[in-house]
């Protein structure tokens, strides 16, 4: 009997880890892109119509499916973008940090490369309140499959499971996400099984494994041809989560689930679909459906609707995950977010996002009523978005490890896709397409009005009042008088002397023994290490400039990070400390710098914004907040 040596042991240890990220990764990362095969062949077929023979038209659309699944997916996202990382985490916004990170030396290739990130986030937030809505109700609407008779209800039911959906966002996804993987596992099981047995059936669809047949589609039917890009599109919507959850996978697992399982599993769906309306066209109207044997459709539907249910969770998550970053980059206002796990920090959950999305939810699916008709609302934002992440991504070249001529011409071909993609989805803009695009254009909106407004507020925080030296020298000994403790002024600016240490002065004729002048401020890395949180700068008389940086997918939490002092010499004692805020009230400024239209929004956003002591979890009973007006 052999005994397991250390190296073996480890390797097991190793091998389970990666299986069980293999797997998280299935639940979490490829629910969206998972359900697409629901409703993606179908629609595509819609758009053909009539203009050729019923082979011709399902293989090219099979072909086009399969190449864009090759080029999109697997070569741009999971061999290429995933090599572009920021401390391992992904997303747009972390290419933007990157890309702003590149460009520091020159500020306008930064400036537009800001644009482009904050485009592509808004844009998400677009797709985020698709995807419940359509999802819910493709799976609802194979129950009409098998009962005709249920078809009035398929609004109604689907309303439901979704506000249950959002209704249970506030207790967190850590039990429901433990069966994410293993129901995910199934499903794409279930639609490599029935892909096959329809593929053996009528082998010869494999014949639109040929690229060229898609080409002859578009070429000799150009009628059809930019409708049908642009609803092909539907065939890889979710796979910018492949890149934005590389995190909380790796980049390994995502790949493996991917190459090994899921984008086999998919490919054989779509072929066997396309296998099942070629042996019979009348299957064309729903052939997702209609690929399974009648005993088989009743629980197809039960599994199609979990499967669903968990594309919509993770776009609700992400949702969550994207405004989080948002406001620690300073393009949002502070809201209440609530870690709901112990142990997995990603796993939050923001009401205010929550219960609008559920609001845009409900008016989607009541105004379109059916995932076919949502189906023209999807694709711009997706797309869109795309073109952002390869546009950051050229701005980033040099970050991919490969030369630069191969890189550089692969991101020219990327380019090229995305637009010939996003442009044919333009043609949607009056068919739903406009929804996507108006959420996008005013969180965008929102988002430069926010930042722009936060900048002007510190800018005037650091010109206006006293600056260091000049109160530094009116502090004598004696005058004002020294009390016990240490006091906290929070302050937006580095420079100068915070108005709220100005108003408790004039108020109340005392300075604390230490005044901590704290700047909370956050970093391009996502996560910060421990040594990189504080910095501190003595100044004189009792005075420190303290600097506490969080990486943009970090909470702050002040009070415990303060710990830290006590490494730079400083003894603190948390219990007599207490923290001093400014309330600032957005008027009209003498010269106003934001026009009136931004001025009443920013005034709003700043009026709803988390309070600065809840957001950084400040001990309340140990807070003062002085009011202060600021004009802009």
């Amino acid at each position: 009997m052999s005994i397991p040596t250390a190296a073996a042991a480890t390797a097991h240890t190793t091998n389970s880890r990666h299986a069980k990220l293999v797997l998280g990764a299935l639940g979490v990362v490829y629910g969206d892109i998972g359900t697409s095969p629901i409703y993606t062949l179908r629609e595509c077929l819609l758009r053909v119509g009539s203009e050729m023979p019923v082979q011709e038209a399902v293989l090219g659309v099979l072909s086009l499916m399969f190449w864009a699944l090759v080029f999109v997916v697997t070569l741009k996202y999971v061999i290429i973008i995933m090599r572009a990382d920021n401390r391992g985490e992904g997303g747009i916004l972390s290419l933007l940090a990157l890309a702003q990170r590149t460009m520091a030396d020159r500020p306008r290739v930064a400036a537009a490369a800001v644009l482009i990130g904050l485009t592509g986030a808004a844009l998400f937030f677009g797709d985020a309140v698709i995807t419940p809505a359509i999802s819910v109700l493709s799976a609802v609407e194979g129950i009409a499959v098998a009962a005709p008779t249920f078809e009035p209800w398929i609004v109604p039911v689907a309303l439901v499971i979704l506000v249950v959906l959002f209704a249970l966002q506030p207790r967190g996804t850590g039990q429901l996400g433990l069966f994410f993987g293993p129901v995910i596992l199934i499903w794409f099981t279930v639609l490599a099984v029935l892909g096959v047995v329809a593929i053996v059936e009528t082998p010869s669809v494999l014949a639109a494994l040929d690229p060229s047949r898609g080409l002859y589609v578009l070429l000799n039917h150009p009628k059809v041809a930019l409708p049908l890009l642009g609803t092909v599109v539907l065939v890889f919507t979710g796979a910018e989560a492949l890149y934005a959850d590389m995190g909380h996978f790796g980049r390994k697992p995502i790949r493996l689930a991917w190459l090994a399982f899921v984008f086999p599993a998919l490919a054989l769906n779509y072929f066997g679909q396309g296998a099942s309306v070629i042996a019979d066209p009348d299957k064309a109207s729903q052939p997702f459906f209609l690929l399974a044997p009648a005993w088989g459709l009743i629980p197809l539907i039960i599994v199609t609707t979990a499967a669903t249910i968990i594309a919509a969770q993770a776009t609700i998550s992400g949702a969550f995950s994207m405004t989080q970053q948002a406001m620690q980059l300073g393009y949002l206002p502070r809201f209440r977010v609530v870690h709901t796990s112990e142990t997995e920090t990603g796993q939050i959950y923001i009401a205010r996002i929550n219960w609008l999305l559920l609001a845009a939810v409900i008016w989607l699916v009541l105004e379109f009523g059916s995932s076919g008709a949502l189906a023209s609302a999807y694709g711009i934002a997706v797309t869109g978005t795309m073109l952002c992440t390869t546009l950051l991504g050229l701005i980033n070249y040099r970050r991919f490890g490969l030369s630069i001529p191969v890189i550089l011409g692969l991101m020219v071909w990327f380019l090229f896709l995305d637009i010939v993609f996003l442009g044919s989805n333009l043609l949607k803009v009056a068919d739903g397409g406009w929804f996507p695009l108006t959420v996008g254009a005013i969180v965008l909106t929102l988002m430069l009005t926010w930042h722009k407004g936060r900048r002007l507020i510190v800018q005037q925080q650091g010109e206006e009042g006293l600056s260091e030296e000049q109160f530094l020298g009116r502090v004598r000994d004696g005058h004002p008088e020294r009390v016990p403790g240490t006091a906290v002024f929070l302050t937006a600016s580095d420079k100068g002397i915070p108005a709220a240490l100005l108003h408790n002065l004039k108020h109340n004729h005392v300075l604390h023994m230490r005044v901590l002048l704290l700047t909370v401020d956050s970093d391009e890395h996502p996560r910060l290490r421990e040594e990189e949180r504080l910095s501190v700068t003595p100044l004189q008389k009792g005075f420190f400039r303290v600097h506490l940086r969080y990486g943009f997918m970090e909470t702050p939490d002040v009070p415990r990070d303060l710990e830290l002092l006590r490494r730079h010499g400083i003894a603190v004692d948390m219990m007599d400390m207490s923290y001093f805020l400014s309330r600032e009230n957005v008027v009209r400024g003498r010269h106003p710098l934001l026009s009136g239209w931004r001025r009443w929004v920013f005034a709003f956003l700043q009026r709803n914004a988390e309070t600065a002591a809840d957001y950084f979890r400040l001990p309340p009973n140990r807070v003062v907040e002085l009011g202060s007006q600021i004009g802009v």
